[in-house]
């Protein structure tokens, strides 16, 4: 018996920090339906190229935004039959991080966007974002996740203000630095200290063989 095939593609939640805010990637589309709008990066599954839903991600994500995202995870599997007007549909959604410094702020395909000031997407694509950004956050508060988002070198104070812009809270400065040393992700940049007008601070650097994520036993305290 012949059974109809469900649309299959990969959605993409990248996400980054630019001005003191977290901000999405959004691609132009470039085909019906919603030709033209801008839409989380995404695409259908090449069953002759990629190997797995992962694979499909990794590669949507270097053709739609020219990034490698230093952290990328499955988010869930949306599906249903109004989702998209061409037919019953299934997204396997993902979550990625890149720090903002290695960002371009716009071109005529991919542009950043605040997430907070983002009323609707085509599609459930702002339930998608919503979705990762709750998980996102989630994690914050008991993982190594928002080291991703850092530079190549940085302060543990700026480590502290970019855990508190995801999650939207100040944080204990003890608590905080005994979480980041229980996570043990980063280390000591020897000789390495920040420049300019304030005292100078010791400059760390995500260690080269730690894990994608660490995480904690407990939730960092909130304020």
């Amino acid at each position: 018996m012949d059974f109809e095939r469900p649309i299959v593609t990969v959605d993409i939640v990248l996400l980054t920090l630019l001005d003191g805010a977290l901000h999405v990637g959004l691609a132009a589309r470039d085909k019906a339906p919603a030709l033209g709008a801008w839409t989380l990066p995404g695409g259908w599954v090449h069953t002759d190229k990629d190997q797995d839903a992962d694979d499909a991600a990794t590669r949507i994500l270097r053709d739609k935004a020219g990034i490698a995202s230093p952290y990328l995870e499955q988010l869930k599997t949306f599906s249903g039959m109004h989702r998209d007007s061409r037919g019953w549909s299934l997204s396997v959604s993902y979550y990625a991080v890149v720090p903002g410094q290695v960002c371009d702020r716009a071109n005529e395909r991919f542009r950043w966007a605040p997430v907070e000031r983002l009323r609707s997407l085509p599609f459930d694509h702002a339930q998608i974002l919503q979705t990762a950004v709750e998980r996102v956050r989630s994690k914050t508060l008991y993982s190594s996740l928002p080291v991703h988002l850092m530079p190549a070198e940085f302060t543990l104070s700026e480590l502290q203000r970019t855990y508190e812009l995801v999650l939207g809270a100040e944080l204990d400065k003890r608590g905080f630095r005994r979480r980041i040393e229980e996570l043990d992700v980063i280390e000591e940049i020897p000789g390495a200290f920040s420049s300019g007008g304030h005292r100078p601070a010791q400059l760390y650097r995500r260690k080269a063989h730690a894990p994608p994520l660490k995480t904690a036993a407990s939730n960092l305290s909130v304020g």
